[in-house]
């Protein structure tokens, strides 16, 4: 294996990528550059600029920010400091394109609650379910996890999806979960699920609105296919 001995303070200053950054802007940098002003330090063998070279030539953009702290760390010379810095700033990007101003986010539509989970969702590998806590004017007042896994009318409980709806004095929730295949075609086990949440919903005087899926692209509202009623 080569050894990079250059280290980047031993780099000219046109060179080096955060004085290139703050001469040029942000869009002159290539990735393993912008990278490399992220993660700051290499290793003792291979500088920062190198380093973020072999990554990116190992692994697309996309690639790496679908990639999980583990393995990330499965990376040579990226430990765990490094690996929650990748990990946090796709996570601000995912947040940046969900995004929107204003006080509070309003579902008006199915395309709506897509628009606001998808940059969040697209890249799970597994299913995660999420409910919408909505007030009397279809604001978002929280966005609640309920399950990571396949949905299963056994495992997914009203408990679980109404007990911090209660607490937030919510009017409504809407449902949502993605798909890892890409097809948002709704399956016999999301239907049950949705219908016993529905009804559970209705005894505690909670309205289920609607249940989007979320594929690759693409969604499918439960509602609309008249589940939700």
């Amino acid at each position: 294996m080569i050894e990079y001995k250059i280290r980047i303070h031993d780099m000219p200053d046109a060179e080096r990528p955060r004085e290139r950054l703050l001469k040029y802007g942000p869009e002159a940098l290539s990735n393993a550059e912008l990278l490399a002003i992220i993660l700051r330090t290499g290793s003792q063998k291979e500088n920062v600029i190198n380093m973020c070279s072999r990554i990116f030539s190992e692994y697309n953009i996309k690639q790496l920010s679908q990639a999980n702290i583990s393995k990330l760390m499965q990376i040579h010379g990226i430990g765990a400091a490094k690996a929650a810095q990748i990990a946090a700033v796709f996570e601000l990007a995912r947040k940046l394109e969900g995004y929107t101003d204003g006080p509070k986010r309003k579902i008006r539509s199915p395309s709506d609650v897509y628009s606001l989970l998808y940059p969040r969702m697209r890249e799970h590998k597994r299913e995660k379910l999420v409910a919408l806590l909505l007030d009397t004017k279809n604001q978002v007042l929280r966005e609640e996890i309920v399950s990571i896994g396949s949905l299963n009318a056994n495992i997914v409980h009203p408990r679980e999806v109404f007990k911090t709806a209660l607490m937030e004095s919510c009017a409504s929730v809407i449902l949502s979960h993605n798909h890892p295949s890409g097809d948002p075609t709704p399956s016999r086990e999301d239907v049950s699920v949705t219908e016993k949440l529905v009804e559970g919903g209705k005894l505690l005087g909670i309205d289920v609105l609607d249940h989007v899926v979320i594929g690759e692209g693409r969604y499918v509202s439960l509602k609309d296919e008249g589940y939700v009623r």
